[in-house]
């Protein structure tokens, strides 16, 4: 008996994969358009995220140079009766003493009677004579200067003053010798009209009248930043 062979099952025929159904050229047109409007889309985003950063970086920046000169400026007014808010700094290289000293003078000038010019001619005088500083010797110790009549100079304090302007306890406190300054200056005619170094010679009697014309614009700097209103 021979064996008999076992007929093959028909198996299920391979399934057939449908051929992509082709595009017409509007429709690729279409989608072309689709992908090119969704790449700008993304341009623009990316373009609008950069410009917030930008702008962001650019405040912090501003802030970070603002802040540091907002600390560094004094905020207080300058007082001619409260010598701490004077500037540091000083004014036109006057500063400390130097600047009290003037402010001494200007409170003096205006309770006589002197308004900005006057007060600007005692400023530029003590300028001159003593660099603004309540010294106790003159020109006698630093240069050997004598009087016309060949007698030694007696000048010290703020104006230098000799003897014939009053006791030493005078000369040497700033505001007595604004003082005798000013009494000096008032009986002068037509001060007001004269350059300002050519009416401080009348008053101070020294060897150049133009001496004190190079003292004019830092003295008008110091009384005007010392007159400003005390808030």
């Amino acid at each position: 008996m021979t064996a008999s062979r076992a007929r093959p099952r028909a198996g299920k025929p391979a399934a057939r994969r449908r051929p992509a159904a082709k595009r017409s050229p509007a429709a690729r047109r279409r989608a072309a358009a689709r992908r090119r409007t969704a790449s700008r889309a993304r341009w623009r985003t990316r373009g609008r995220r950069l410009l917030v950063s930008a702008g962001v970086v650019a405040v912090v920046a501003g802030l970070l140079v603002l802040i540091p000169l907002g600390l560094a400026r004094d905020p207080a007014p300058v007082c001619i009766d409260r010598p701490e808010t004077f500037p540091a700094a000083g004014i036109q290289g006057w500063r400390g003493e130097q600047l009290e000293n003037a402010a001494t003078i200007i409170r003096t000038a205006s309770a006589l009677g002197f308004g900005r010019d006057g007060q600007i001619l005692g400023v530029m005088t003590a300028m001159g004579e003593s660099s603004l500083r309540a010294i106790d010797y003159g020109d006698w110790e630093t240069r050997g200067w004598t009087n016309p009549d060949g007698s030694r100079t007696t000048s010290i304090g703020l104006f230098q003053q000799q003897d014939w302007w009053g006791s030493v306890e005078q000369r040497m406190d700033p505001a007595a010798s604004a003082t005798l300054f000013y009494e000096r200056l008032g009986r002068l005619p037509e001060w007001q009209s004269m350059p300002a170094s050519h009416a401080i010679h009348r008053v101070q009697i020294n060897t150049d009248r133009e001496y004190y014309a190079g003292y004019q614009e830092d003295a008008t700097a110091v009384v005007d930043a010392l007159s400003g209103p005390c808030e």
